[in-house]
């Protein structure tokens, strides 16, 4: 592809996601479902003005590489073992309750054993976009609903990660002894690795340089990207990579400043990716797919939040807040688009049930965005009196 043309992509992606998240907001949903109706509009199954998905598929994974490394740095181990008192029990209930919800599901459409494992795992997980961007500032750096919610999400996006990083070493090329070594060499040597560089090189570096902002960011890049090219050279994925760089540089005070400057480049690139996904999108697998993904969703949008609210007055919350919660959590993750692309690219997922996937996760995503600002606080709330910034 000419440079011309790739500049021309970048222009349809940004401009057009603008255009329609200006209207997605008007209807009050998630800006995630205007990047991925974009996709399916002017990718090859519609307009055709973007052809070359696979370079743009490519172009979005640095995306995923940066969003797992921010994940890293929040998860400094002060913080990780006071979430895991908090939310433990509720996320592993919630987690075999969803998992088994989304097998059977898929059992009953008669998808294979791996298909139904799959979409069990993408249904287990909750939204982290919608439950946080819905949520107040006030509640979410405040108030105890924001405490849960974000201990339950945390815990979860580390059981994203492990299925991730199963998806990516369960490709059918990849022999079975060179996953076993993968992890019982190469992923302890790595974690060693980040863990001495992290404690003894990156802090003298950023305390000595640390005046000179364009060069904390070019460290911090370096560090995930250098990272993340080493796990794939040792035979792990670039997504471990990232995510051990993150966490072997949270405990540093400058892991927030890192955080706040990477944010930017992450949407970049994370707006790319469910472009990505919707210009994959084909028609007609997606028609056939549009009633099971409507059943699925519906299914999810019903029995998370009544579990979520269960499971919340048995650890003796009450139920008017463990209620709030159900609902803010109460539908599936936009991981769960990316274990469908993973899953499908690695050849262990099949068609049928990676369209179930997405097509329940995008209904889910407009169906839970209309319940939440039509019920609860939020900064885009239907009414000035749920509307809190």
């Amino acid at each position: 592809m000419q440079p011309e043309n790739i500049v021309f992509t970048i222009f349809v992606i940004f401009t057009g996601a603008a255009l329609l998240a200006t209207l997605t907001l008007y209807l009050r949903q998630s800006m995630i479902l205007a990047y991925i109706l974009l996709g399916g509009l002017v990718g090859p199954a519609g307009l055709g003005l973007v052809r070359d998905t696979q370079l743009v598929t490519n172009i979005a994974e640095i995306g995923i590489v940066f969003l797992l490394y921010l994940l890293g740095l929040n998860l400094y181990p002060q913080k990780l073992f006071k979430m895991l008192q908090e939310a433990l029990r509720v996320t592993l209930w919630s987690t075999l309750i969803f998992f088994a919800l989304g097998f059977g599901f898929a059992w009953v459409f008669g998808l294979s054993v791996i298909d139904c494992l799959i979409v069990g795992a993408a249904t287990t997980f909750s939204s982290t976009i919608l439950g946080l961007k819905l949520l107040p500032t006030t509640a979410l750096h405040h108030k105890h609903a924001g405490e849960i919610i974000i201990s339950i999400l945390l815990l979860q996006d580390l059981l994203a990660i492990v299925v991730l990083v199963s998806l990516r070493t369960a490709a059918p090329e990849t022999p079975v002894l060179q996953g076993i070594l993968s992890a019982l060499i190469a992923l302890p040597l790595l974690v060693a690795g980040a863990y001495l560089a992290g404690r003894y090189l990156l802090p003298r570096l950023l305390h000595r340089f640390d005046r000179i902002q364009e060069y904390t960011f070019l460290l911090a890049i370096g560090w995930c990207l250098g990272m993340a090219e080493l796990a794939s050279t040792i035979g792990l994925s670039y997504e471990t990579g990232a995510f051990i760089a993150g966490v072997a540089v949270a405990t540093n005070p400058i892991s927030r400043v890192i955080a706040e400057h990477l944010k930017p480049l992450r949407d970049f690139f994370l707006v790319i990716f469910f472009f990505a996904l919707g210009a994959r999108l084909e028609v007609e697998p997606v028609r056939q797919a549009l009633l099971p993904g409507a059943a699925l969703a519906a299914l999810v949008l019903a029995v998370k939040p009544w579990v979520f609210k269960k499971l919340l007055v048995a650890e003796r919350e009450t139920p008017l807040l463990s209620r709030e919660i159900g609902f803010r959590m109460g539908q599936i993750s936009e991981f769960s688009l990316l274990i469908a692309l993973m899953a499908i690219q690695s050849g262990v997922l099949s068609e049928q049930a990676s369209y179930l996937i997405q097509v329940a996760t995008m209904l889910c995503f407009i169906g839970s965005s209309f319940l939440i600002v039509r019920m609860y606080p939020t900064p885009i709330a239907v009414s000035d009196r749920l509307r809190r910034d």
